[in-house]
């Protein structure tokens, strides 16, 4: 089989990076893709560097040995911490995703920003990298949301305990009128719409909601036009998921998939 027809594969600690997944299959239907999701060790984003680390590497050594043609890291804790690891490892091209403030700072560049985010991407050197090339640490708020990965990985977007996280999270930054909201976690982007309209009713302002997936997608066709990697194939390209969890795991990522195609 040519290279180009091997399919692309995608991981994450768990379902979120299935909507990075969506979004790629969305700008490339005729591409087939395999999505891993470490469901047996999610979430990452309140782990050590080390183990998040090691449990990436196993994630991509799993993929690698399915005879992908490129690697997507689905997630900003893993790509923090282990992106130039993979990539000295693997001789495939490796996509990663950060947090998107770049576009939030260009269309709002005199209001606040608000970041949410796991607690290690945003105590990561490559996030301050990123704030301090942007200049932007001053105008960005960043907002630890430790639980809020773990909640959705439960599978019920609807669960009020997420709300009520979410009201807890941002009840500190009342009135502080953000412009945007970064969701800095794959997870984030499946309840995008309770986090906007939570941040309107207690901080104000526009809280228009920023997702580094759109990028990270674009991101994908563009290496693969690069590396002549683009599948030649007519048909509508398929989707395989595995998961280190249990079976009801792949449920929960083949339902949102689904859900966020609609």
């Amino acid at each position: 089989m040519q290279a180009k027809e091997l399919p692309i594969g995608v991981f994450d600690s768990g379902a979120g990076g299935v909507s990075v997944l969506a979004q790629a299959k969305i700008c490339l239907p005729h591409e087939k893709f395999i999505y891993y999701g470490d469901s047996a060790n999610a979430p990452y984003g309140t782990k050590s560097e080390d183990e998040i680390r090691d449990l990436s590497l196993a994630c991509g050594d799993f993929l690698f040995r399915q005879g992908v043609k490129m690697i997507v890291i689905a997630c900003n804790t893993a790509t923090s911490i282990t992106v130039q690891a993979m990539r000295e490892k693997y001789n495939i091209p490796i996509i990663s995703i950060e947090p998107a403030v770049k576009p939030a700072v260009e269309k709002y560049p005199d209001g606040k920003i608000a970041v949410l985010a796991t607690p290690a991407t945003l105590h990561q050197k490559r996030y301050f990298h990123l704030l301090s090339k942007l200049n932007a640490a001053k105008q960005v708020v960043n907002i630890e949301c430790g639980s809020l990965a773990e909640l959705v990985e439960r599978g019920n977007l609807s669960d009020p305990h997420i709300k009520a996280y979410l009201y807890e999270k941002l009840l500190p930054y009342r009135g502080q009128n953000f412009g945007g909201v970064v969701v800095g976690c794959t997870h984030y982007s499946f309840v995008s719409s309770q986090i906007r309209d939570v941040a309107r009713k207690i901080c104000g302002g526009s809280c228009e909601i920023f997702d580094g997936m759109y990028g990270t997608a674009r991101h994908i066709a563009e290496v693969l036009a690069e590396e002549a990697l683009l599948s030649g194939s007519p048909e509508e390209g398929d989707v395989t998921f595995f998961s280190s969890g249990e079976m009801g795991h792949v449920d929960v990522f083949k339902r949102f998939f689904q859900n966020f195609l609609k």
